[in-house]
């Protein structure tokens, strides 16, 4: 069983002083503290604790990956789940937690930014059942009242399964899971074709079955640990949801979104009991998001190049729209293959820069230093017209983009010519 508490025992959280207000408080202190240890605060209207910037580094998000490296999380994020029966060791759920009278706005609500819409919770996943399987996804949940809340719900697998239920006049039964171990979060927000349940992954990464159980009102299969467990449903209403700040520091517009009635809450007879915030559009927000579609470039780009060292969507982008891939390349076009295959990995990419792999593409300065010497835009440009890509860039329109690849590697038989200099000893 996999608990935010065993995670923040292991990397030696920072415990703020003082009571801190939900409203802009707790979101600057997730800023200032981003890129370091996680985060332990005491809110105001929340009698549990808050823990924030869980992975807001690469080394932490390894840690709580349980893999030593980059290319080690990458396989296995790509590797074959088992099946459902294979992937978890059943137990009772009322072995776990105990049903509570507790009210939404007591489960660690924040404003984050100066025009939200309302106020936030960011982290929760919401697991329903499809078919025969089940779904997991992360969704941002806005307060209405003391037993509803809205989301927003984009047109993917949980909408897949809420518009099946509304064109049969039914409400969608699902389980908030708050309060989540990295883990669950990072699997949460990969997307595996429908009909695989994104927790079946947690085997792969555990070398053993999940622990798990089925919710208590609408049975729905969830793994152990959430700090609180929230049955509920999606109903036919709506309401206006946002603004909201998303991944890329922009508002989210408002718009008509479904209404979400609770009807139990349980919370976790582990204690302390933790509760999660994540910053919009900060460092943890784009490692979580972005590292599942880093997994897709490596592995697409690895089909077409005989070596990918690194795969880095960067933070400025929300780690979702640039992409700097060093390769190792035994051809002059090896560059403008990887620009491709990287686009078909990750079809929200936005542009993407090839290096060889003496650049390190986590120094941006490296990165300038190969574009100003090793690229000319008459060879190493390339660019895509009326491609579909992010709807989060504001600059798309209705999702179509231009797309530009910009190969910034040495030609093969010219490697000495571009040889970076190199001081001994330093």
């Amino acid at each position: 069983m996999l608990t935010i508490n065993d995670f923040l025992d292991k990397v030696k959280p920072v415990t703020i002083d003082g009571i801190l207000d939900e409203e802009y408080e707790i979101a600057r202190t997730l800023y200032r503290t981003q890129g370091g240890n996680p985060v332990v605060m005491k809110g105001k209207r929340t009698k549990f604790y808050i823990a924030g910037n869980l992975v807001s580094t690469r080394q932490a998000l390894l840690k709580a990956a349980f893999v030593n490296n980059d290319e080690e999380l990458y396989v296995k994020l790509n590797s074959t789940p088992l099946s459902i029966q294979q992937s978890f060791e059943m137990h009772n759920f009322s072995d776990y937690y105990v049903k509570t009278p507790l009210k939404l706005s007591e489960l660690g609500f924040c404003k984050f930014y100066e025009k939200d819409g309302g106020w936030y919770i960011n982290s929760g996943i919401i697991v329903t059942k499809i078919n025969n399987s089940y779904n997991a996804s992360i969704h941002r949940l806005m307060l209405i009242d003391e037993k509803r809340m809205t989301l927003r719900i984009v047109p993917r697998h949980l909408y897949y399964a809420y518009t099946r239920a509304k064109e049969k006049g039914e409400e969608l039964p699902i389980t908030i899971l708050l309060g989540n171990h990295p883990l669950y979060l990072l699997l949460a927000s990969n997307s595996p074709p429908l009909g695989i349940y994104e927790f079946t992954y947690l085997p792969i990464f555990l070398n053993k079955k999940a622990m798990a159980a089925n919710s208590p009102l609408y049975g729905n299969l969830i793994p152990l640990g959430s700090s609180v467990v929230i049955e509920a449903r999606i109903t036919l209403n709506e309401t206006e949801e946002g603004p909201y700040v998303d991944a890329l520091m922009t508002y989210d517009s408002k718009r008509m979104q479904p209404v979400i009635e609770i009807d139990e809450i349980w919370v976790s007879m582990k204690q302390p009991l933790y509760l999660h915030a994540l910053l919009p559009g900060g460092y943890e927000h784009a490692f979580l998001m972005g590292t599942p579609r880093e997994a897709s470039i490596w592995y697409s780009v690895s089909k077409v190049v005989p070596k990918v060292h690194k795969v880095r969507l960067t933070p400025a982008s929300g780690g979702w729209l640039h992409a700097i891939i060093s390769i190792t390349k035994n051809h002059d076009g090896d560059g403008k293959n990887a620009i491709m295959a990287a686009f078909a990995g990750h079809p929200s990419l936005k542009h993407v820069v090839v290096v060889d792999d003496d650049i390190d593409p986590d120094d941006i300065s490296q990165v300038e230093w190969a574009i100003a010497t090793r690229f000319q835009a008459h060879r190493g440009l390339v660019i895509i017209n009326e491609a579909r890509g992010s709807t989060l860039d504001p600059s798309s329109i209705d999702g179509k983009t231009s797309k530009m690849g910009i190969d910034a590697t040495v030609p093969v038989k010219e490697r000495e010519k571009y040889r970076r200099g190199v001081i001994p000893g330093a």
